[in-house]
This record gives structure tokens, sequence and C-alpha cells, in this order.
């Protein structure tokens, strides 16, 4: 059953009761998001005082707990995710006993490199050459043919440069397939595209088939983390256009609801390579909650309960830095000062803190939008304060 298909036109006005699969930072947003257009929610999460539960009630069990699922469904009128990697089994579960309005087919094409490259395919939209890898044989064939560097991935599974490997010389092939393939693990190589940049674009899609796509946003990793994200990104207007362009189309080849992630590469001659999609909610996207008309988070509301889309006008230049648990101390402190460095550069910073109740190193905490008449002052802002380029 197709909860998508089910849910296709129906509206669910503010007064419904939503439920959240995930109770990290993305369901906390969402819950703030909603609840502000007057909508209830309830967050299935094993962890206490989880940072969705803190602003929700709460139903503590794990994900593949099937009774707390029911549970979730007979207290909810409508029910969505903030994270991919669902149990298919609970999916089912309450696709069946509930409404499910993004359905789990875009799940499970999500849930696997090989799946969603071949969708982004068959949208017509071009990703990075790569190959499906069984054996030691296909690994150093495939390597011959992609040539170097290259990545070798899981299928499934890894995020922030997790489950991946690059491979720089030939004779590395062997080596990194004996490091991911343990356990019969699923891998793809892929070719390694010389990118000018990193994009990102949210593109939101209703139960009724409405579709629009926010700003693309320029990604700057570090440690294989996202660490910040300028919008508008500094590429051209027409590879903005054709960006937004290719994210749509995906959403609309995959039937997508709610909102999609679509992550690209940009090469030094303006062409895009669709690198990865996610079905929700994405760091990339957290700049729209002041520098948009309308976030993300409440766009993903209104695209699953039926509502007009508002619109992804930008409404302000602006720069997302993450706050990551080696930065947490210096940014709290630095909040709970004056900040001479923003007036002289004209940057107006927005904390956002997660409620998350152990600081570890490389773990998000927060982050800050930082609105600007230009993103060179708020990059110089980032840089002055010296907590991230020490840490």
């Amino acid at each position: 059953m197709n909860g998508a298909c089910e849910s296709a036109g129906r509206i669910r006005p503010p007064g419904t009761t939503i439920g959240l699969l995930g109770g990290g930072q993305l369901g906390r947003m969402l819950v703030l998001a909603g609840t502000n257009l007057g909508y209830r929610f309830v967050t299935l999460d094993p962890v206490p005082d989880s940072p969705c539960g803190q602003v929700s009630e709460q139903i503590r069990a794990a994900y593949d707990d099937e009774h707390a699922a029911r549970e979730l469904a007979e207290r909810c009128d409508v029910i969505t995710y903030e994270f991919e990697n669902v149990d298919a089994g609970v999916a089912a579960l309450l696709e069946q006993e509930s409404s499910v309005p993004q359905g789990s087919s875009l799940l499970y094409t999500t849930q696997h490199r090989l799946r969603e490259k071949r969708s982004i395919e068959a949208a017509g939209v071009p990703v990075a050459p790569y190959r499906e890898i069984s054996s030691p044989a296909d690994m150093v064939q495939a390597v011959a043919e992609l040539g170097v560097p290259c990545v070798l991935k899981t299928a499934v599974g890894g995020y922030d440069g997790k489950g991946q490997v690059v491979i720089r010389q030939p004779e590395e092939a062997t080596a990194a397939y004996e490091q991911l393939a343990g356990g019969g693990a699923e891998l793809v190589l892929e070719q390694f595209i010389r990118f000018r940049c990193e994009i990102s674009v949210i593109v939101a899609r209703s139960t009724n088939g409405e579709a629009k796509a926010f700003p693309p946003a320029e990604n700057i990793h570090v440690n294989n983390i996202l660490h910040t994200s300028i919008v508008p990104a500094r590429v051209s207007e027409p590879v903005q256009e054709e960006a937004r362009k290719l994210a749509l189309a995906v959403a609309e080849s995959l039937g997508a609801v709610g909102l999609l992630a679509v992550e690209m590469f940009v090469t030094e001659d303006g062409q895009l390579y669709v690198n990865e999609l996610a079905p929700r909610p994405h760091n990339s996207g957290h700049y729209t909650m002041e520098g948009c008309a309308t976030s993300q988070f409440e766009q993903h509301i209104r695209a699953i309960c039926g509502l007009p889309l508002g619109s992804t006008k930008l409404l302000t230049s602006v720069v997302m830095v993450n706050v990551l648990g080696e930065h947490l101390e210096d940014v709290v402190r630095r909040f709970a000062q004056s900040d001479v460095e923003a007036e002289r550069l004209d940057v107006v910073p927005k904390l956002h803190l997660y409620g998350k109740s152990e600081a570890k190193p490389g773990r998000k905490m927060g982050h800050i939008n930082l609105l600007c008449q230009d993103a060179e002052q708020a990059l110089e802002w980032i840089e002055q304060t010296n907590i991230w380029g020490n840490k």
C-alpha cells in the first residue's frame, strides 16, 4: 500500500496530530515549525530527553518496536520521519494502520546507493559514472574502466564520510575492497568528479503534486561533515536555475511527498552531477529558517498535510555554520556577550541549539544562521571568532 497515493489531495488542517519517527534535531525543528501552525506532535524515539521529545509528546521505544509503532498510529492522524533508515517492517505497518504521505517507496530507493543512482538516471538527470562491485575481480576491472581517483562506497548505510574509501592508485583497489566488503556488504564504485563546488537544492512536493524548490546552497565540508552553507551559492544564475530544474525533475520522477534534498557536484565548466538524495529536512536547508519566506520545516509540514506550499523567496543573503561539540562552549560564551564584530560587519547571527545533553567532538549541537548583505561578511565573522579555525 502506498501512503502517498492514499493521502493524495487530502488536507489535514491545523489541530491535526502528526507522528514523528525520530527524535533528533530535525524532528525538533519540524515540531517547532508545525506548532506555530497549530499542529500537535508525538515522537517515537528510544532516547530519554531527546531533542524532539523536549518539545513534543514522546513514546520512548525502539524504532523497530511494532507495539510502539501501533501506539503512534493510534495517536496520530498522519506520520512522517526525520531520518532515512526506518525499519521496513515498521514502515509497512504504519502505512497499513495510519497515513504516511511520503510512503515507503522513496525510502526503499534512498536507503540503497545503487537503487538511488538508477532512479536518478531514470529521471534523465546525470550522476557520476559508477559500477556495481560484487567481487575483487569486479573491483580491479571497474578501477581500470573508471580511472583514479575513484571512491568505493557501501551501498547501504554510511553518512558524513563513513562507509567509503578514496582510491588514488590502481594498486589500492584490492585493499579498499577488503576494507569495506566485510560481512558481504554491497558496494558501488564511483568515478571521482573534479568539482568546483558542492551545492544542494531542497525541493518540497505536496500530496496534490505542487512542487517548489528553494535557492541552491553552496556547501563546504570539513572532515566530511557539513561546515557552512552559503546562499546564494557562488555559481552563475544559469547553473542555479539548472540545479533547481534537475532537483524538481528528480522529485517528480520519484513521486516524492514532503522534502527531498538533492546534493550535486558543480564542475569548472558548470556541469551538474547529482550525488545523493535525502527524503527529509536537510542540514544544508537550515538557512531557510531566517533566510527564506518559508522555512524547510514549515514547508515539509505544509506538503505532507496538503496545504498550499509557501514562498521559497530568499529574503537575504545568509551563511549557515554548524556548531559541533568542540565549538559549543565558545559559541555559548560568545552569545552571552555583546558582538562588536557582528555590528562592524553588519551581520546578524541567529543561534539554534538542539538541546542535546552531551557535547562530543563532531556531534552536531546546533547551528548559526548569519544574515548579511554579502556572504563574505558572514565568512569573515566566522573567521574572526577563532571558534572554528582552531578546532
